[in-house]
């Protein structure tokens, strides 16, 4: 098995130290380097070319949301920080980001997001979820945008809108996961989006979800 190859750039070393003992711990991922800021971060990622980045938002030279925006989609990049603000959110995924954690998620979905990102799926930490959907929902009167989508891809998009993994929308509509890969990039073309987040928010924007 070939180990998910991580760079972690934080300004502060306890905080990479920590990650690194988590990360390093587990028989499928290596932490390849460390960046204290955005710029070594983004020169690091462009020359050791890792799967994942995790990136702080709060860096000097170039803060988390730039890196990803510099990085995205070619590299996969989880956004952790200590601020749940909702530009940052929203910023961050428009600019791909594949993840958004809190710091205070603890390890086990720092863990569970890199294995998300590597499955071509999106985490975000639960508390920021229900707020992020919940301004997402229609409101009365509202234009809804426009449906390009077949049946099934609609399908997929409300599934994807409910929190479910790709291996979880293949068992729900009895089809294999690279069935359900293949249908992600239909619909993530056809609504112009960068990630699962972007379908999530059409779905529930459209009244889909």
């Amino acid at each position: 098995m070939t180990a998910t190859r991580i760079l972690i750039a934080d300004d502060q070393d306890d905080i990479r130290s920590g990650f690194r003992l988590v990360l390093d711990s587990q028989p499928d991922m290596t932490v390849v380097a460390e960046a204290a800021d955005g710029a070594a971060a983004v020169d690091l990622a462009r020359t050791l070319r890792p799967d994942v980045v995790l990136a702080d938002i709060r860096m000097p030279k170039r803060d988390g949301l730039e890196v990803t925006r510099l990085l995205a989609p070619e590299t996969k990049v989880i956004v952790v920080t200590t601020f749940e603000l909702d530009d940052y959110v929203h910023t961050a995924l428009r600019h791909g980001a594949c993840g958004f954690l809190l710091k205070r998620s603890g390890p086990t979905l720092l863990i569970e997001a890199v294995r998300a990102a590597m499955a071509g799926d999106t985490l975000i930490s639960p508390q920021i979820t229900v707020r992020l959907l919940r301004h997402l929902a229609p409101e009365p009167g509202r234009t809804r945008p426009q449906d390009p989508l077949t049946p099934r891809e609609r399908e997929i998009a409300r599934l994807v809108a409910q929190g479910l993994s790709n291996a979880e929308i293949a068992t729900e509509l009895v089809v294999t996961p690279g069935t359900v890969k293949t249908h992600l990039a239909n619909v993530q073309a056809k609504l112009r989006v960068r990630n699962r987040v972007g379908i999530a928010g059409w779905a529930w924007r459209s009244g889909l979800a």
